[in-house]
């Protein structure tokens, strides 16, 4: 539903109050008719403010227990607490019972963001052969050959830039 527009959502949920079919509502909007019959009943239980959202609602670990717990030890659907939570969509839930189930019924916080890339080093051991410690200073010398090679191109490409620019001028 992240496709849709607010006016696209209040139009789909007036239209499909005013006898328009499931189908033709989805061929209209390009969306799933499921999709179109939680829209409706999510306007209908929380009403049209429940769509103004800015951003996306962060719930706490807490908060997402309590909610898997309707659905796996309460008995209750899917479908019916998503709509009784205001999730803009119930394939959130589905996915938060996945990871809940897969993490072997924990609650992990999902960490956000490109990892952060830790930069080896070579660090000799205490019972390190001759042969081992020259294999590893062979590899820590080529790399630093590397890292040397290309300091020297981009410095290189830094000044014809400077040139061009001056030559311009």
């Amino acid at each position: 539903m992240s496709k849709l527009s607010y006016e696209d959502k209040i139009n789909i949920y007036n239209e499909r109050k005013n006898g328009e079919t499931r189908i033709n509502l989805s061929k209209k909007y390009l969306i799933g008719k499921d999709k179109i019959d939680y829209l409706t009943r999510l306007i209908d239980k929380h009403g049209y403010d429940i769509l103004r959202t800015t951003k996306n609602r962060k719930f706490n670990n807490y908060e997402k227990e309590q909610i898997i717990n309707r659905v796996l030890l309460g008995g209750e659907t899917v479908l019916s607490v998503s709509i009784d939570e205001g999730l803009l969509s119930n394939g959130i839930l589905f996915n938060w019972i996945r990871e809940y189930k897969k993490m072997g019924y924990n609650i992990v916080e999902r960490k956000r963001g490109r990892p952060t890339m830790n930069k080896k080093e070579s660090k000799p051991k205490k019972n390190e052969t001759l042969e081992e410690e020259n294999e590893r200073l062979k590899k820590e010398n080529l790399y630093l050959k590397a890292e040397l090679e290309y300091s020297k191109k981009l410095r290189a490409v830094v000044q014809a830039r400077k040139n061009q620019q001056q030559k311009k001028k």
